[in-house]
C-alpha cells in the first residue's frame, strides 16, 4: 500500500489520463479521450484516483453541477465513474476516495448524489446517503403533429454542429424549475459524442435543441435545450410523428406542462442516492435529467 499515491484533477497529464481511460474501458467499456480532445472535459469533471506506478487503479469522479429545486437554485456534487481495477478490489480504495470527496465537498454544496445499480444498494448508506425515489413522466394521449415542423438534423460527428450544441447548452435555462440542471453541458456532450450522435435536432423557429429517438411506437425525449423558458407540450405538438402512441420524458416537466402528462415510479435498474446539507426538500415527483447523469 505504501507505493499507492492519491492524485486528483490530472486531465492535462497525458500518461495518467490514458491510464484513467484504460481503466474506464476495462470496467465500463467507455473512453473519455475524444471528449477531452474536443475540449468538452472541463473543470467541472474532476477524477479522484489512486495510482500505482503511474497506473490508475481506483477512481471516484466529482461533477460540479447546479440545479433548480422547487424554484430555488442549489449547488450539487454528482459522484460518478466509481471504479477499481480487479486486481485491487476489496482493499477499501473506493471507500477511501469517497471519504476524501465527502470531506472536501459536503460543506461546500447543498447536496451530493449518485446513481447506483442494484448490486451495491447496501454500500452507499454507510456514507450517509439516502434513497430518493424518482418518477417517470409520460404521455399516452398526445396527438401527433398533423404537419410536423421541419427539424434541422445536427450531426454528432461534425465539429461545427458539436460546437454549436456546446455553446448553446452553456447558456441554457433549466428545462424545469421544479427540478432541472444547469452547468451540465460537459456531461451532455459526452452523450452527444458517444450515444446520441444520430439523434440531435434543432427546431429553429423556437430556438430549441432536441435529443430524441423513436423506438417501436414510443418516442423518447431525452433532452430539450432552450435559452428561454418554453412549453414542452407546445414543442411536442410540433414534432411528434404519426404512429406514436407513447412519449416518455427523461426529465422533469414543469407544472404548466402537467395537464396531459401521466407518471409512475421510475424503474430503470438504477437507484438515486442523496446526501443533503440541512433540510433540503425535493419535489414529490421528479426525474433527474438523464443527460445530466454521469
Amino acid at each position: 500500500m505504501q507505493n499507492i499515491k492519491f492524485i486528483k484533477d490530472y486531465k492535462a497529464k497525458d500518461k495518467l489520463r490514458s491510464s484513467f481511460n484504460e481503466l474506464a474501458n476495462h470496467v465500463f467499456g467507455i473512453s473519455f479521450e475524444e471528449w477531452y480532445q474536443k475540449g468538452f472535459w472541463n473543470e467541472r469533471y474532476i477524477p479522484y484516483s489512486y495510482v500505482l506506478a503511474e497506473k490508475v487503479i481506483a477512481n471516484v469522479s466529482v461533477n460540479l453541477l447546479d440545479f433548480m429545486v422547487n424554484g430555488e437554485k442549489k449547488s450539487a456534487i454528482q459522484i460518478g465513474t466509481v471504479m477499481t481495477h480487479p486486481d485491487f478490489r476489496h482493499q477499501g480504495l473506493s471507500g477511501k476516495l469517497m471519504r476524501k470527496v465527502l470531506e472536501e465537498y459536503e460543506n461546500k454544496c447543498d447536496f451530493i448524489y449518485l446513481f447506483a445499480n442494484d448490486t451495491v444498494l447496501d454500500y452507499y448508506p454507510k456514507f450517509g446517503f439516502e434513497v430518493i425515489e424518482e418518477t417517470q413522466f409520460f404521455y399516452d394521449n398526445l396527438p401527433s403533429a398533423s404537419n410536423p415542423t421541419t427539424l434541422k438534423i445536427l450531426d454528432g460527428h461534425d465539429e461545427m454542429d458539436l460546437q454549436f450544441i456546446y455553446e448553446f447548452a452553456k447558456n441554457r435555462v433549466p428545462v424545469s424549475l421544479t427540478f432541472g440542471s444547469t452547468n451540465s453541458h460537459s456531461i451532455l456532450m459526452f452523450y452527444c459524442l458517444s450515444v446520441f450522435q444520430n439523434n440531435l435536432y434543432y427546431l429553429e423557429e423556437d430556438n430549441v435543441i432536441l435529443i430524441f429517438a423513436e423506438e417501436d411506437e414510443t418516442l423518447h425525449i431525452y433532452e430539450l435545450i432552450a435559452k428561454e423558458k418554453c412549453s414542452v407540450e407546445k414543442i411536442l405538438h410540433k414534432i411528434v410523428p404519426l404512429g406514436i402512441k407513447k412519449i416518455i420524458l427523461h426529465f422533469t416537466p414543469d407544472s404548466e406542462n402537467l395537464l396531459n402528462v401521466k407518471k409512475h415510479p421510475c424503474k430503470n435498474g438504477e437507484t438515486l442516492f442523496v446526501k443533503s446539507k440541512g433540510e433540503l426538500s425535493f419535489p414529490d415527483a421528479f426525474k433527474h435529467p438523464l443527460l445530466s447523469q454521469a
